[in-house]
């Protein structure tokens, strides 16, 4: 704001005098002030209104700019806070979501400083399934959840990634209990293959094993001599 006094300085008009008669001392200069026509000295009225009504343009653009200078500071006051909230937000998600996240990227807008500030963004995450590796699939959409849905405040997109990623999840916990069972059912089949072949095993050496020689006990028993019997009788 421009400070100026609003009172004008009018300078006095003029007296008309009678000319002297000139001596041959006076100098031409003199004469020349002497004879110079009054009317710059009439025109000073006007010129100190014209700048009396500039004076008072001045201050009134000097309270416009004020006025606009306080709702500049607004704005900018405003877009510092969404900036703030904007980088808060897209970095919560990249630092949960490691690996399968990208690196926030941001729309900016102008202010009235000049300075650009961040008023939206977004961060690119990979929530597809690992083909043929339930296991990495569910660990992976667990990170997913949890980097969709860092922000203190999810937004709806956050929210409908997070939903995806739990669908996602549930289909492979399905699956890794799928392969678990039939992983179960083949140790048990093999188990029982391998009791079977050990029992089938054991009956063919046993019908393969040879019939004892009985020659030996005969001829044993033909040499034996009889034992007659005695009857005692007390």
């Amino acid at each position: 704001m421009q400070i100026g006094s609003g009172t004008s300085y009018v300078l006095p008009t003029p007296v008309s005098t009678s000319a002297r008669p000139l001596s041959a001392d006076v100098s031409p200069d003199l004469i020349r002030s002497d004879l110079a026509p009054a009317s710059p000295a009439q025109q000073a009225p006007r010129d100190a209104s014209t700048s009396a009504r500039k004076e008072q343009g001045e201050r009134s653009s000097s309270d416009k700019s004020e006025q606009e200078l306080r709702q500049e500071a607004l704005e900018i006051s405003d877009l510092a806070q969404r900036d703030r909230e904007v980088r808060t937000h897209e970095q919560a998600h990249a630092a949960v979501g490691g690996q399968h996240a990208g690196s926030p990227t941001y729309r900016f807008e102008r202010g009235p400083d000049g300075q650009r500030y961040a008023v939206s963004g977004e961060v690119g995450i990979d929530a597809s399934a690992i083909p043929g590796d339930p296991e990495a699939t569910l660990q992976k959409m667990e990170i997913v959840r949890r980097a969709a849905l860092a922000p203190a405040e999810p937004s709806a997109q956050d929210l409908s990634v997070a939903a995806m990623a739990q669908a996602q999840a549930a289909q492979a916990r399905a699956e890794l209990a799928q392969v678990r069972a039939d992983e179960q059912g083949s140790q048990e089949s093999a188990a029982t293959d391998e009791t079977d072949q050990s029992g089938a095993d054991s009956t063919a050496q046993q019908a393969a094993a040879p019939p004892p020689n009985l020659d030996l006990y005969r001829r044993m028993g033909d040499l034996q001599e009889p034992v007659s019997l005695i009857d005692q009788v007390a």
